[in-house]
């Protein structure tokens, strides 16, 4: 627990949310789990977790509670200073735990959102409460519903052989550092901390 800790602080930069994406067609509660209490541990503020198939957020008490077990048993006593605070499990499947925040996203969190924030977008101009110059990217920003209160991702770790993030968030991964891993199936702690070690060292160049 205190190595977690210590990692934490002896990157040169940490990312403030990082998007787990799973592209396997068999994706494991455990494993996931794992990911997202060892982001907890070294201090990440939020996590997004998504799979091309929506299934974790289909069973996204299964994955609370799994998350709930590995915090107690990989953080232990610490469970006290990581206080858990469950948000309404309503349909984005938000949960505040151990400090973070946490999302389960699906397909239809990426562009049928922007769809919708477009057609919320037009309501609003055809009722005279907007023109159509006010649309810029904050107003985007604010009319999706998916991300709301979420910064936007620094990091990815994609998971599987597809060479895709399949969907995940595409407005809000502009500027994403996107690290593909081989499978989330018995990841190690030593192959995300080696993930965390590689973004704090990369140089991103806003697309200069």
């Amino acid at each position: 627990r205190q190595r977690w800790r210590a990692d934490g602080r002896a990157l040169r930069k940490l990312p403030v949310h990082v998007g787990l994406v799973v592209t396997e067609e068999e994706p494991s509660y455990a494993d996931m789990a794992s990911l997202v209490v060892w982001c907890m541990a070294v201090g990440i503020s939020y996590v997004s977790v998504y799979d091309h198939n929506g299934i974790f957020k289909r069973n996204n008490s299964r994955l609370m509670d799994e998350i709930l077990k590995q915090q107690q048993e990989l953080l232990g006593l610490d469970c006290s200073k990581y206080t858990s605070e469950f948000a309404n499990h309503d349909k984005n499947g938000q949960v505040l735990n151990c400090q973070s925040t946490l999302k389960v996203l699906s397909p239809e969190d990426g562009k049928a959102d922007i769809v919708k924030a477009a057609q919320n977008f037009c309501q609003l101009v055809a009722q005279q409460q907007r023109t159509h110059s006010d649309l810029d990217v904050n107003m985007l920003d604010n009319l999706l519903s998916s991300t709301n209160g979420f910064p936007d991702p620094d990091l990815v770790l994609k998971f599987g052989p597809v060479d895709s993030t399949l969907g995940f968030l595409p407005w809000h991964i502009r500027l994403t550092e996107i690290i593909s891993l081989p499978s989330h199936l018995n990841v190690s702690y030593e192959d995300f901390f080696s993930a965390l070690h590689h973004y704090a060292t990369c140089e991103q160049r806003w697309g200069k």
